[in-house]
């Protein structure tokens, strides 16, 4: 069976953290942990946890005010590690330059992060 979750979030001022209202590239990493925890919850019953990064790839800035889709899915498993691979898109990008208040949906969702990593789900906690 295949595991695919996806989550979409308004990247806020609050995350913004360097000149310019540019988002700290660690916030990307936080939604995929978040994408994470729902495919173990789907695949096991359990939120598991997070091991390890093999890889994480940041190929465009996220700025305060974009709409960022955060996707998943589990591509390998062992008894308890579940291997997953993560790519975020922005998808809705503010448009300042019009209003304080205008927004685009972009043609083609850009490409800002990618990464994989392993989760495990302890035997004892698997439900499914």
């Amino acid at each position: 069976m295949e595991y695919k979750s996806v989550i979409r979030v308004r990247m806020s001022l609050h995350d913004a953290h360097y000149g310019g209202n540019l988002v700290d590239g660690a916030r990307m990493l936080n939604l995929f942990g978040d994408v994470a925890t729902e495919l173990l919850i789907m695949r096991d019953g359990d939120e598991g946890l997070f091991k390890a990064y093999d890889s994480v790839e940041f190929m465009a800035p996220v700025y305060a005010g974009d709409f960022i889709e955060a996707e998943g899915r589990i591509v390998s498993e062992g008894n308890t590690s579940r291997k997953m691979e993560f790519e975020a898109r922005k998808v809705i990008a503010p448009r300042p330059d019009i209003s304080d208040s205008a927004a685009d949906v972009l043609p083609e969702p850009i490409v800002v992060c990618r990464a994989s990593g392993t989760c495990v789900t302890p035997k004892k906690c698997q439900r499914k």
